[in-house]
């Protein structure tokens, strides 16, 4: 009777410890936008109406100094994989491991729900590296209003690959936008989830406020006319808001027009230039309606507790402008492709230098937001360096698993990132010795305060300070050249690493 007492304890024991395994194992909730900038959301200083992003910010914990890849592609892989990206082959590889494949041996449902851009065939699908379900866009950016319909304007003919579950979908319905439609699929992976009773991966991608600018009429008019203002004193009144709430240093000095940026008093078709910016914000608050629909699946499920929320973006504002400024094309609407160009992504960056493709902090700069009650103290704010590598140690960290060494018969390439959990939990962590970034013949490596870059327009290393000067005014490489030449060793040396094809 003493040994069948004891084996029904030792056998409740184990029933309990599993249980309580299982319980420790959060939900990950993982937002990105698209082409979003510094001070484009109000927690970071905009006048966008972002209730459900603040949300999350009162709730959680902002980052003051992240960072990304400064553009799609590159982000997307370090985000899936915790590497720099490795440039020859693609930037998904068989010895690498992504979030979901890292997730699913620890029981993990894990769906996508949006834009991809890592590939579109096999074996490089959302459906090849370990997503259950996905739904989205597997190109770069789209049609928002119709994904089927070809963008001539700027890809000749193409049409953009959007489906479900490897199925191409090429019929849409009239009242169709993408940003609602993510939204919906995300809402509808947790109740799948919560019907499973896993927990969930859910990666929302939006293409939001990529271009083409597209956005209802209704979004569209509450914002018309707000910018005649013009983008210098949009960013100066960004500036004085992130001032307000500590988000920058007052000893930081404001730089003036990026050399594409031309003042806003000699620029022609102002209206026409207050309408690309009000769609553009307009593309912001839909996406932010859709993730307050997110937030409120998981709290009418009585998920909050257990769940982590984190929003970022890819990479700064763009100034892109893909055939060039036409009046005749309204911003939008589905028949016609815009964008906002250098202007606009100028105040988007605030308070920082450059754009999207630059490695500049205008170009690699993001907000992160971390909600997890209990956890993540209420409108606290991390000040640590952070990067998009340090992603998926982070999942692996919140779910409890290890890395894989090795991987369907590879040996996987071990992760460059570092967690993040000991942040989220208003602790500190080593952080990294080095960072690296580059694109399309932009370069930078920070160490400690100091970051060295490279701008491929003016072709000389520049050196700064970014504890004194993070808007990066005052260019030390003068009198410092030994650093200079230490840091930009370093920097080749990760370039070849890295498969990057280079000169000195």
């Amino acid at each position: 009777m003493h040994s069948w007492r004891l084996l029904t304890f030792c056998l409740m024991l184990v029933v309990t410890t599993e249980t309580i395994a299982e319980a420790t194992k959060p939900n990950i909730v993982l937002i990105m936008c698209d082409d979003m900038g510094f001070s484009d959301i109000g927690c970071y200083g905009s006048e966008i109406q972002t209730p459900n992003i603040d949300r999350l910010a009162a709730e959680g914990m902002r980052f003051t100094q992240f960072y990304n890849n400064a553009k799609c592609t590159t982000t997307r892989a370090s985000l899936m994989t915790g590497l720099y990206p490795r440039r020859s082959g693609g930037l998904l590889k068989k010895n690498m491991v992504t979030i979901p494949q890292v997730l699913e041996k620890a029981g993990y449902y894990s769906v996508l729900s949006g834009k991809w851009h890592l590939g579109s065939s096999a074996p490089n699908r959302p459906s090849d590296r370990g997503f259950d379900n996905y739904y989205g866009l597997l190109d770069g950016c789209c049609n928002f209003h119709n994904p089927a319909r070809p963008d001539p304007e700027f890809k000749g003919k193409r049409v953009r690959w959007f489906g479900e579950d490897d199925q191409r979908i090429t019929e849409f319905p009239d009242d169709f936008y993408t940003t609602d439609a993510f939204s919906d699929y995300s809402t509808k992976a947790i109740e799948k989830a919560v019907s499973q009773k896993k927990p969930f991966f859910l990666h929302v991608c939006y293409t939001a406020p990529h271009y083409p600018l597209h956005a209802k009429p209704e979004d569209i008019a509450r914002y018309r006319n707000q910018y005649m203002m013009g983008w210098e004193k949009l960013r100066q009144t960004r500036y004085e808001r992130q001032l307000k709430m500590g988000l920058v240093d007052p000893a930081w000095k404001l730089p003036g027009r990026d050399p594409e940026v031309k003042a806003w008093d000699s620029f022609p078709n102002q209206d026409y230039q207050d309408h690309l910016m009000a769609t553009y914000a307009a593309m912001i608050e839909s996406m932010d309606r859709g993730i307050g629909r997110i937030i409120n699946a998981i709290d009418d499920h009585k998920l909050a507790e257990e769940t982590v929320i984190i929003f970022l973006s890819d990479n700064g504002g763009c100034a892109e402008l893909p055939g060039g400024v036409d009046p005749n094309r309204t911003p939008g609407v589905e028949e016609f492709y815009t964008t906002c160009g250098p202007g606009w992504a100028y105040a988007q960056n605030t308070p920082f230098r450059r754009f999207k493709q630059w490695v500049h902090e205008g170009g690699i700069s993001t907000p992160l937001i971390v909600r997890w009650p209990k956890t993540v103290a209420a409108n606290s704010w991390c000040q640590e360096v952070g990067h998009i590598i340090d992603i998926l140690p982070t999942c692996a960290d919140l779910a409890g698993v290890d890395i894989p060494q090795e991987f369907r018969g590879e040996k996987i390439l071990p992760t460059e990132g570092l967690s993040l959990r000991n942040l989220f939990e208003g602790g500190s962590r080593p952080g990294h010795e080095n960072l690296y970034w580059e694109w399309a013949g932009n370069r930078a490596i920070r160490q400690g305060d100091m970051k060295l870059c490279w701008d491929k327009k003016v072709k000389v290393w520049e050196l700064y300070d970014l504890v004194k000067d993070r808007t990066e005014m005052n260019d030390l490489a003068s009198e410092h050249p030994e650093q200079v030449k230490e840091l930009s060793a370093l920097w080749f040396s990760w370039a070849k690493k890295t498969g990057l094809k280079t000169k000195r």
